[in-house]
């Protein structure tokens, strides 16, 4: 069996952290703890996502085991990897109906959405509103979403959440009982902040563009890049999804000309260039600036049911119109 031992050796390192920062640190310097418990949230993300895409060994549910905890506590697991998958069909990317990632809203939901939204949606895209609002959007929506095919029993939606529980529970349990820290702090705190800074890797990874090659964005240089595992090179990463984390940097290098060529340029140098240029300017429209603007062009059919739910105008993963096998 492939074994990706960095991979181990890093989640490793990642429940060691945060539970030295919960067990040894909370109990003298309660602040930094939940910071930095939100850091180990924010790597743990990054590594469900490495995980997701086949990563450290060739068995899917040893890998679902290695991060069977939800530090991050809002999103199941099984449902992050079906939307996330169904998100890297690049020839749909941005399309608000089709990419469940997608932060652009179709015409008509934007003339029926309440004035509120608009306004949060409008602030959401702004690099300091992704960071601050865009965590209880993305949750609401995603969750409230999750809840509508609940309902309507969907088999794997249901599974998903049961095993989300089941490494819930315990982790919460720990966090409270082991660590002495009060859910509602960690959860408002810890989960919270790592959200945010996983936001700060996504706020400006896709844009429209005629091509779809030139949807994805390359940021060149970050001090964050080791806890989004080198995710900042997103179109070396999309273009090659099944690659690990650690070889993303020297593929980059060895074609740097041709991979921004193939990207049509959508580069910026670190992330600080983008706090400087949309920090509190929205680099993008709320509206698709093409998709979904006229009712002749094809496009999925959903319900009028789902067309009004509220989590029809939150972020992200408001319609999922295939599924993938998790």
């Amino acid at each position: 069996m492939r074994i990706e031992w960095p991979t181990i050796g890093l989640l490793s390192a990642c429940y060691g952290f945060w539970g030295a920062a919960g067990y040894g640190l909370y109990p003298t310097y309660p602040i930094a703890a939940l910071l930095l418990m939100g850091v180990a949230v924010a790597l743990h993300s990054s590594l469900q996502h490495e995980v997701l895409h086949g990563h450290p060994t060739r068995s899917a549910r040893v890998n679902e085991a290695l991060v069977f905890a939800p530090l991050g506590v809002f999103y199941p697991y099984r449902s992050y990897k079906r939307t996330h998958l169904q998100h890297h069909a690049d020839e749909r990317l941005t399309d608000p109906f089709d990419d469940p990632e997608s932060y652009y809203r179709a015409l008509s939901d934007w003339e029926t959405m309440p004035v509120f939204l608009r306004h949060l949606l409008s602030w959401n895209n702004t690099l300091i509103g992704r960071v601050i609002i865009g965590p209880p959007l993305m949750v609401v929506g995603f969750t409230a979403s999750e809840w509508c095919k609940i309902l309507k029993g969907d088999r794997k939606v249901i599974i998903a959440w049961m095993l989300h529980l089941s490494g819930l529970i315990p982790t919460l349990l720990v966090v409270s009982h082991l660590f002495g820290i009060p859910v509602w702090l960690y959860v408002g705190v810890s989960a919270y902040l790592g959200v945010s800074i996983i936001a700060i890797r996504s706020y400006c990874e896709h844009q429209w563009a005629e091509q779809p090659d030139g949807r994805t964005i390359i940021v060149e240089n970050s001090l964050l890049a080791p806890l989004f595992l080198y995710n900042n090179l997103h179109f070396v990463h999309h273009k090659l999804p099944t690659v690990a984390w650690y070889d993303l940097p020297s593929l980059y290098r060895s074609g740097r000309a041709d991979w921004q060529r193939m990207n049509e340029g959508y580069v910026f140098t670190n992330y600080f260039e983008v706090f400087r240029a949309f920090a509190f300017k929205a680099k993008e429209p709320v509206v698709h600036p093409v998709l979904r603007r006229d009712d002749a062009l094809p496009m999925t059919i959903v319900s009028s049911q789902e067309q009004i739910n509220l989590s029809d105008f939150l972020l992200p993963g408001n319609v999922v119109t295939s599924d993938l096998s998790a």
